[in-house]
């Protein structure tokens, strides 16, 4: 594939995306420097590999996700495919479940021990294994529902991947000790966690599943954000662009029950929701930068840093 036929993929994804043209600049100096070493230690490897993508909300995983994956396969030959822990969650069941079980907070979806990191090894086991002609489904998961996708509806990967990337907020999260653990760190863990049970779980998760499931991956990337409250304001602004896609729907012809499935959350309700993942957050924004594979700052407009590559021993 030549350069223009290159630059027509970038055109057409940053088009499809809604993505200021300047994106085209991150493409360069981010995105096709990493695309560079995923081919390369690929090579090196002489195997499907896992890649994993670590970002705190709002800090465009998937975006950077589905750029690799479309130009990986398309410019490079090299059949790609991504998933997300978000399409890992449990069912709202299982959750259920699990929070009259352990506590009432794992009822909402996100932090350790929500996901169904079995499943996600199986299916990448399935990725790795596949011959020309299998078919492997991936998970999905409908955040209007807050429930899984029916299997039988989860979209197909034709074919054996040679890079399979997974991206998530908490992937390469390392557990605290546990004395950081006795003092709530914001009002939800105060008034909703009082004893600690809940946080101790969820570090107790980092401590077994979630670092076997680390381990399967031959490098990881860290999208690091600003600070905390930078995370909040983008999320923050993540509801309000949603708010204003619902209030365009109509007049876009939307169907009016995928209109009435979009529920919005206060500045509040954010400001809640982020608590729960708060703990970790900052936890990862400390230690994670000195122990991913590669680094890429996100300055606050959201622009990306040029790729810092560490050596693997």
């Amino acid at each position: 594939m030549s350069d223009s036929e290159l630059r027509a993929i970038i055109d057409a994804l940053i088009e499809k995306e809604g993505l200021p043209q300047n994106y085209a600049t991150t493409v360069e100096q981010t995105i096709l420097p990493l695309i560079e070493h995923i081919v390369s230690l690929r090579n090196a490897k002489n195997r499907t590999i896992v890649l994993g993508i670590h970002g705190a909300q709002g800090t465009g995983k998937s975006t950077l996700a589905l750029f690799l994956t479309r130009l990986l396969y398309d410019h490079y030959q090299c059949p790609t495919v991504s998933i997300s822990l978000d399409d890992l969650y449990l069912t709202r069941a299982e959750r259920g479940a699990l929070a009259e079980r352990v506590h009432p907070l794992f009822m909402t979806r996100g932090v350790p021990g929500t996901h169904d990191l079995e499943l996600g090894e199986q299916v990448i086991d399935k990725l790795r294994m596949a011959g020309p002609c299998d078919r492997t489904r991936i998970p999905a998961f409908d955040k209007s529902r807050d429930d899984r996708v029916p299997p039988n509806e989860w979209p197909v990967f034709e074919g054996r991947a040679e890079v399979v990337l997974v991206e998530g907020w908490c992937l390469g999260a390392l557990p605290e000790d546990d004395k950081a653990l006795a003092a709530p760190l914001n009002s939800l863990e105060a008034e909703e966690d009082p004893l600690g049970i809940w946080r101790r779980y969820v570090n107790q998760c980092l401590k077994g599943e979630y670092q076997a499931f680390l381990n399967e991956l031959d490098s990881l990337i860290m999208l690091k954000a600003p600070s905390m409250s930078r995370v909040l304001e983008w999320r923050t602004l993540q509801e309000h662009k949603l708010a204003e896609k619902r209030a365009r729907a109509p007049n876009e012809g939307a169907p009016a029950q995928a209109v009435q499935e979009l529920r919005i959350m206060s500045d509040q309700e954010v400001a809640r929701f982020i608590m729960h993942y708060e703990r970790v957050t900052r936890s990862c924004l400390r230690e994670l930068p000195d122990r991913a594979d590669v680094l890429i700052e996100v300055f606050d407009d959201h622009s990306l840093s040029r790729p810092i590559f560490r050596t693997q021993s």
